[in-house]
């Protein structure tokens, strides 16, 4: 199994968010550049799960970005994941994560 989300990019509209159910996982948001801004997750408490956050991000963002998600119960062990894996690929995390990231380990991915 990868680190790396490998779920294919969509549109951030309303039509694509509309077919997600309210579960719990992880997402990824990328600008038109294709450069990811974003790393999220929708736990327990959100409202209306994946489809709630993503509605968010919509609202905050604006059109032009792209998302793919994942559903997971184990979202936040996936969410400090993913976000170790961003920091080793790039050497930073994302613009949007940048002031609200939890304490983090280091991964050295393959």
């Amino acid at each position: 199994m990868t680190v790396r989300m490998s779920k294919p990019w969509a549109s951030l509209s309303r039509e694509n968010i509309a077919g997600l159910g309210a579960h719990m996982g992880v997402y990824e948001v990328q600008d038109s550049s294709e450069h990811t801004v974003f790393i999220g997750y929708a736990g327990g408490k959100s409202l209306f799960g994946l489809r709630g956050e993503l509605e968010r991000e919509l609202g905050r963002l604006g059109t032009g970005h792209r998302f793919r998600c994942e559903v997971n119960t184990q979202y936040m062990t996936r969410y400090k994941e993913l976000l170790m894996v961003h920091q080793a690929d790039l050497g930073e995390l994302p613009r949007d994560n940048r002031d609200s990231a939890p304490r983090l380990g280091r991964l050295r991915p393959e």
